[in-house]
């Protein structure tokens, strides 16, 4: 992934020499495994632990000759150790043990540093819901007005979302965390599974209950989806604060600092890009995830088309999903809200918000339905057409009054009886008001 994009921590986990110390763990482990079986001579594992480095570039110069990414590892770590070092690191493995095994402890790592963006975010989106528990905007469904709603609902809504991509990314975290030193063919051919145990057990993992020399690789399509549908929870944000920060909507912001730039020709502007960006990047790691569905299909026990796949997508996923969870905190928690702007949004249409409370209230009174229905929109479709008051027509209107006295009909538009349960909504996103 471009440095644009790329966090330190996570940036670090998925480097070439991040890659390498995982598979090194993965030797020393199996070393220790086999030395405790006396099959591996005393002093083997330590040593390698010990005094084993990792050189990139030299892995890199070697394997311009082998052709053979695990062998070069394997000769330079252990090229300036002793003969039995030599002799004994990678004994009885072979190159997938070391490669899927590693990764599993890398994928681990990488969905840990996730979680902890997931609950940073949450963290902001709780604050913000709270904050706007109170200002009353417009619902709208299709893009046109429908009913007053609670603007903290938006963040609730939100909220609920990333609490499930928590559970879910918490979930795959565990189904990715396996291992699997089965050798060859994955039959134990050479070192029993009470080996790969121990190893996986030292790797802070499970073990792969049938590996056919690979991890079956449903598990890593499995975490890219999840990266994949968390990534469109946060475009369902950005693509709500990029339509309330239209000027002829406006009724949020995201943070402009002082010396920013909105355009290279129109000095007035203020874009919504950090929302726009995250949308773009969701693009991507849908791609990515139905990259990994491609490589669920291996021939036989193995081949290596995934490799070169994952080697692209698994790195890009979570170093751009760590990156748009941690600016869509910065985005939530500097957006500016606009009651005001709200209020003017609410009022726009002259009451016609309020029509569904007028027809309700016409039935409690008894008046027919079907024809009340008719009465409401009649008044309704004028009241648009002319952009009037919709209050003051039916005022007028003798159907309504006739069912509707004045002191009903005004309280058909107070907006705070679309606001009555919004404390029990709260309580059941977040456990209290």
């Amino acid at each position: 992934m471009i440095e644009r994009y790329t966090r330190p921590r996570m940036g670090k986990l998925w480097s070439e020499e991040s890659r390498f110390r995982y598979m090194l763990q993965v030797e020393v482990f199996a070393l220790k495994a086999l030395t405790e079986r006396g099959v591996v001579p005393q002093g083997v594992a330590d040593e390698v632990e010990r005094e084993a480095t990792i050189n990139v570039a030299r892995i890199a110069e070697i394997e311009a000759v082998t052709r053979h990414d695990v062998i070069a590892f394997v000769t330079s770590v252990t090229e300036n150790l002793s003969e039995k070092a030599q002799q004994w690191t990678h004994w009885g493995l072979t190159s997938s043990d070391v490669l899927d095994t590693a990764l599993g402890m890398q994928m681990r790592d990488a969905a840990d540093l996730l979680l902890a963006g997931v609950d940073g975010l949450l963290d902001v989106i709780e604050h913000r819901a709270r904050e706007a528990k109170d200002m009353v905007c417009v619902g709208r469904s299709h893009g046109i007005h429908g009913e007053p709603i609670s603007f903290g609902l938006k963040f609730a809504s939100w909220y609920s979302e990333m609490e499930r991509a928590r559970v879910r990314l918490a979930r795959v975290r565990d189904r990715v965390a396996v291992g699997a030193v089965s050798g060859a063919m994955g039959s134990f051919a050479h070192l029993a599974p009470d080996v790969e145990a121990d190893i996986c057990r030292m790797a802070g993992l499970l073990a792969e209950p049938i590996s056919t020399q690979v991890i079956p690789r449903d598990r890593h399509a499995d975490f890219l989806q999840t990266i994949a549908l968390i990534g469109a929870g946060l475009e369902r944000i950005a693509v709500e604060v990029r339509h309330l920060q239209r000027t002829e909507v406006l009724e949020a912001e995201e943070g402009f600092v002082k010396g920013q730039k909105g355009s290279s020709a129109m000095p007035h502007k203020r874009n919504p890009i950090g929302s726009e960006n995250i949308s773009g990047l969701a693009r991507i790691l849908r791609g990515n995830a139905l990259a990994g569905l491609e490589n669920v299909a291996l021939w036989h026990e193995r081949d290596i088309s995934h490799s070169s796949v994952e080697r692209v997508v698994l790195p890009d996923s979570c170093i751009l999903l760590d990156y748009m969870l941690a600016r869509m905190a910065h985005i939530l928690g500097n957006l500016g809200l606009f009651p005001d702007q709200m209020q003017k949004n609410l009022d726009l249409t002259g009451g016609l918000v309020y029509s569904q409370r007028v027809l309700l209230a016409l039935s409690e009174a008894g008046a027919p339905r079907d024809e009340a229905y008719q009465w409401v929109q009649r008044n309704a479709m004028e009241a648009w057409q002319e952009r009037g008051s919709f209050k003051k027509r039916l005022q007028k209107d003798p159907e309504i009054s006739h069912w509707l006295p004045q002191v009903v009909l005004d309280k058909c538009f107070e907006p705070d009886y679309y606001l009555r349960h919004v404390d029990e909504i709260y309580r059941r996103v977040f456990g209290r008001v």
